[in-house]
C-alpha cells in the first residue's frame, strides 16, 4: 500500500469515502515515507508511529460507521516544529529550548486540523527560530532536498517540504517571515501558499511581528484550498486575525483564469539576476496563462530594493527572540543567528519606525498595482537548490539569505498572498517554482490560478527518484 503516500489529501479523502482503502492503510504508508525521509534528508525532530496509528484506527471506526470527524479526518499530516502542538515539546531547532513544561496547548492552525481528525506524524525541521532561508540548525543538523542530497531543501520549512515531497503526509504547516514557505517549496518541487496576514490565525505571536504567515505546504493548489477551509478559521487568541473568509477556498476553484489581468515580472525590471533556465520555465507559465484566456503583459512592481527596511524588521525580531537567553545560552546559538542578533539589538526606536513607513509605502504602491493587475508572476526563487549547509551559494556574492531571496521577502512586507507553484526542473533535475502573488485578501484568486496551472499541464510535480 506505500503507493497510497503519494496521494493528495483530496484523494486520499474520497478513498476513505468510498472503501477503497482506510485511514490504517493510508497512515501506514505515510509513516514508511516518513522513515525514509527522515534517513535521505533529515526532514523530522520526530515521528510518532505509535500515536499516528492509534489516531488512524479511531479515523477508521468513525468512517466505517459513515460519521467522519471533519474534512481531513484520517488525512496523515506533519507540522512544522516552529508551532506549538500539544503533547510534545516545541524545540524550534534550538538547544536553548527545554522539553520541560506542558506542552499543553496547541497553535490555532494546528487545534483546526485536530478537530478536522487529522493523523499527526510528526514535527519537522527548521533552522534555529527560523531565522534562515535553509534548513539546518546546530540542535538538528541539515536539511537535504529529496531530491539531490548535496543540495539544500530551502527554508526554513525545509523539513515540511521534504516530507510532502517524498509523501510522508500529504499535507503540512509551514510558517512564512521572509519566504519561508515559498523557499523550500519551491526548491524541493511542491505547492506552498503564504496567505494573507490574518487570515490563518497565529499564537503565540512571533517575534519577527506581522512579517509571519501561517500556511499550507501541499502535493498541489486543491490540497490547499482544502487545507485552508480547515485552517483559516478565527482564534480568539491572535488578535491580529481576519474575520472569517466569506466561502470556501473550494468553491470557484474550476473557474479559470479568462479575463484576468498579469503582469509578468521576469525580473524585477532587470533589478535580480535570474538563472536562465528558471527564467524560461517562469516565461513558458505566462505564456500559458494567455492560452487559457488571461491578458498577460510584462510590468515590474512599483517598487525598488527594500532590503535594508526588511533587515532593520528581521534583525530586530530575532533581537527580540534571543532577549531572554543568558550569555551561556547565547553560545549554543547558530553563528549567523547570533550575528544578526548583535545587530539587530542596536537598532533605534527611530530606525524601526523608518522601517515600518517604507513597509507602509510598500504596501499602498502595491495595493495601487493591483487596481490596474489581478495578479503578478514572477519566479519564485532566482535560482534552484544550491550546496546544502551553506545559508548562501556559493561565487554568487551574498552574505545573507536574504541575497538570494528578492522574489519572497518583499510579499512578506506587503502582507499578500504568494503562492510557489513547480513549474518544472533544471537540467540537473532539480525544481523550479514559478510565484502568484495576488492583492490582499485575495488568497481565493491565487488558488483558482495555480489550480489552472495544475489543469493545464503547466504546473508538474517532479518526483523525487527512489532512495
Amino acid at each position: 500500500m506505500t503507493q497510497l503516500a503519494g496521494l493528495t489529501a483530496v484523494r486520499i479523502v474520497e478513498g476513505y469515502r468510498t472503501g477503497a482503502f482506510s485511514p490504517v492503510d493510508a497512515v501506514e504508508a505515510a509513516l514508511e515515507r516518513a522513515r525514509e525521509a527522515q534517513s535521505r534528508t533529515n526532514a523530522f525532530v520526530y515521528v510518532d508511529a505509535d500515536g499516528a496509528l492509534e489516531q488512524a484506527r479511531a479515523a477508521a471506526l468513525r468512517w466505517r460507521r459513515g460519521e467522519p470527524e471533519g474534512l481531513l479526518d484520517g488525512v496523515p499530516v506533519t507540522v512544522k516544529d516552529i508551532m506549538l502542538q500539544r503533547g510534545r515539546p516545541t524545540f524550534r531547532g534550538s538547544s536553548t529550548v527545554k522539553d520541560t513544561g506542558s506542552w499543553d496547548e496547541d497553535a490555532p492552525a494546528v487545534a483546526r486540523m485536530r478537530e478536522h481528525g487529522a493523523v499527526f506524524l510528526g514535527k519537522t525541521t527548521t533552522p534555529e527560530f527560523g531565522w534562515k532561508g535553509v534548513t539546518d540548525s546546530p540542535r538538528y543538523g541539515v536539511t537535504v532536498n529529496p531530491h539531490d542530497p548535496a543540495r539544500t531543501a530551502g527554508g526554513s520549512s525545509g523539513g515540511s517540504a521534504a516530507a510532502v515531497a517524498l509523501g510522508a503526509g500529504a499535507l503540512s504547516l509551514g510558517t512564512d517571515g521572509g519566504g519561508s514557505i515559498r523557499i523550500p517549496a519551491s526548491f524541493c518541487g511542491i505547492f506552498g501558499l503564504k496567505p494573507t496576514y490574518g487570515r490563518v490565525p497565529i499564537y503565540p505571536p512571533s517575534a519577527f511581528g506581522t512579517l509571519s504567515h501561517t500556511g499550507p505546504m501541499t502535493l498541489d493548489a486543491a490540497d490547499a484550498a482544502l487545507l485552508m477551509d480547515v485552517i483559516a478559521a478565527p482564534d480568539p487568541r491572535d488578535w491580529s486575525g481576519l474575520a472569517p473568509a466569506a466561502g470556501s477556498f473550494r468553491e470557484g476553484l474550476d473557474a479559470g483564469v479568462k479575463g484576468l489581468r498579469v503582469a509578468y515580472s521576469a525580473s524585477f525590471g532587470g533589478q535580480v539576476p535570474v538563472d536562465k533556465e528558471v527564467a524560461a520555465a517562469v516565461r513558458a507559465v505566462a505564456g500559458r496563462l494567455a492560452d487559457l484566456g488571461a491578458y498577460v503583459e510584462e510590468a515590474d512592481p512599483p517598487f525598488g530594493e527594500p532590503l535594508a527596511a526588511f533587515h532593520t524588521l528581521w534583525f530586530a525580531g530575532a533581537a527580540r527572540v534571543v532577549q531572554p537567553l543568558g550569555r551561556e545560552q547565547r553560545e549554543l546559538l547558530d553563528p549567523g543567528l547570533r550575528e544578526i542578533t548583535g545587530q539587530g539589538a542596536r537598532i533605534t526606536a527611530l530606525e524601526y519606525l523608518a522601517a515600518v513607513d517604507e513597509r507602509m509605502r510598500l504596501g499602498s504602491a502595491m495595493g495601487r498595482f493591483h487596481q490596474s493587475y489581478d495578479l503578478l508572476v514572477t519566479p519564485t526563487m532566482p535560482l534552484t537548490a544550491f550546496e546544502a549547509g551553506a545559508e548562501v551559494p556559493a561565487g554568487r556574492g551574498f552574505t545573507r539569505w536574504t541575497g538570494w531571496t528578492p522574489f519572497t521577502y518583499p510579499f512578506n512586507m506587503t502582507q499578500q498572498p504568494a503562492a510557489t507553484v513547480p513549474c518544472g526542473t533544471d537540467g540537473q533535475g532539480l525544481p523550479i517554482g514559478v510565484q502568484l502573488v495576488a492583492a490582499r485578501h485575495q488568497d481565493a484568486l491565487v488558488l483558482r490560478t495555480a489550480h489552472a496551472l495544475y489543469g493545464a499541464g503547466a504546473a508538474v510535480r517532479p518526483v523525487p527518484a527512489a532512495g
